[in-house]
């Protein structure tokens, strides 16, 4: 079956701006979402069998299997009733479920109906891919523009896709995946979520769910996680991002808001929030005294001084910008400033950190970050350079100083998080923009021209007719 354009992939018509090659400028795009639909009922399958080729067994096997996938290579929409399940019948439409999924853009839905006692029924509909029971759909308030946005649409790391859809020839990328807004519909088995709730988005929307890495609340690191955009989702297509009106989510990758954080300056805890919060919790960075060393105030690193203070500690940022020390100590409450280009400064702080966390995303050198920590200090980069940096290991070794990384963090943790803000009333410092402002506001950010976030605001960008205002 041929590729479909990114409007007519699902049902659900959607609009914001999108990349279309490396020169990273971005202008208005019409793509599509999933939408939700019901779960079956009995009443339905009476009703909507009549329009379609079906099939009734009285149990399930390979011949059925193969008949029914004849039909569906067809194009054809089949309803299959079986009769009589039992365990191996359930499992083969399992199978026929997986097989179906992968022959086209279509997908199967599978529903068992009790009967009575001793009669089920298994119903099986080929259709177009819709967000199921399990989602959530969100009409996007704001979103924030964060650095990797800015590698993603440049292309600097060499992973982004801009597919060109076949028969079409046009590339595609709609960034963001610090996402805020309102629920505006949820699937019947959305437990956690309702019309109106105030939620968000992150920077993943799926994973497999199933691995050591899931069943530990650590999503982020499974080897199948799905991106909030530049991924591929279950259904084979491209996942869009934040830069549009509307999302679709499974109930599992939703976070919620909470009340007492306003939704604009919250959107950039989704990404540049839970980069730091998840390190500092992980390696113990949160023990009340001690020093931590924030490199690069930015959008992660003013919020990690924040968290740091928090926390409890005492906290030195660490930038190569002089113009800066007032706004750190002043405003964000930073104890102390260093210029990393002072040698003098850099000298007279040598072994005075516990921690170091370092959110500069250019290539810099990590030898006289190292020289700050004491024994057994550590180190922890969460920035994402385009190149290799230089690691030295004599000082590791002498000072047994260790260096790690991090990698955002699961949904629950990320949920912990925004709690943790809420109660300390902790968000981003933001710069409010339209969305026709975004190629400006990505030509500041490749300047660190932004105190220190900017954020789009979507309600106010989008008609409600699907165009830039």
């Amino acid at each position: 079956m041929a590729k479909k354009s990114p409007e007519h992939e699902h049902p659900q018509k959607a609009f914001g701006w999108a990349a279309r090659d490396t020169s990273g400028a971005l202008s208005p795009f019409d793509f599509s979402r999933s939408d939700w639909s019901e779960s079956f009922d009995c009443a339905c399958v009476s009703s909507a069998i009549s329009g379609a080729v079906h099939l009734h067994c009285v149990s399930m096997n390979a011949l059925c299997v193969l008949v029914f996938s004849i039909f569906a290579i067809g194009g054809l929409n089949v309803w299959l009733i079986v009769s009589d399940v039992d365990n191996a019948s359930c499992q083969l439409v399992e199978v026929l479920k997986f097989f179906v999924f992968r022959l086209d853009d279509f997908v199967v839905s599978v529903s068992i109906f009790e009967v009575d006692w001793k009669t089920k029924i298994v119903v099986v509909e080929q259709r177009l891919w819709e967000n199921n029971v399990d989602d959530v759909t969100i009409k996007i308030q704001y979103c924030g523009v964060c650095h990797s946005d800015l590698h993603s649409v440049k292309n600097e790391w060499g992973i982004t896709m801009y597919p060109i859809v076949p028969g079409y020839g046009f590339h595609l990328l709609v960034l963001s995946h610090e996402i805020v807004g309102v629920v505006t519909k949820v699937g019947n088995n959305v437990k956690k979520f309702k019309v109106g709730d105030r939620v968000g988005v992150g920077v993943m929307v799926g994973s497999c769910e199933k691995c050591e890495n899931c069943k530990q609340d650590l999503e982020n690191y499974c080897r199948k996680m799905i991106l909030t955009y530049n991924a591929i989702d279950h259904d084979g297509t491209l996942t869009y991002g934040g830069y549009s009106d509307m999302v679709v989510v499974k109930e599992h990758y939703v976070l919620r808001i909470p009340d007492n954080l306003p939704l604009d300056a919250s959107a950039p805890l989704l990404c540049a929030g839970i980069t730091v919060y998840s390190p500092m919790q992980y390696y113990g960075m949160t023990e009340p005294g001690k020093h931590l060393g924030v490199v690069g105030l930015g959008g992660l690193g003013h919020v990690a001084v924040k968290l740091g203070k928090a926390f409890g500690l005492k906290v030195t940022v660490i930038s190569t910008s002089p113009s800066k020390e007032k706004e750190a100590i002043d405003k964000l409450g930073a104890d102390s400033f260093l210029i990393s280009t002072n040698m003098d400064q850099m000298k007279t702080a040598s072994y005075t950190l516990d921690y170091i966390i370092d959110t500069v995303s250019a290539v810099h050198s990590l030898a006289p970050l190292i020289g700050l920590l004491k024994l057994n200090g550590k180190l922890v980069t969460v920035g994402l350079p385009n190149k290799p940096l230089e690691l030295p290991i004599f000082p590791l070794i002498l000072g047994r100083k260790m260096v790690g990384g991090s990698d955002i963090g699961g949904i629950k943790e990320t949920q912990e998080m925004l709690e943790f803000c809420a109660k300390h009333n902790i968000t981003a410092d933001i710069e409010l923009i339209k969305m026709d402002y975004i190629n400006t506001a990505m030509e500041r950010l490749s300047k660190s021209d932004v105190h220190y976030r900017f954020v789009i605001d979507i309600a106010n960008s989008f008609s409600p007719s699907g165009s830039s205002l």
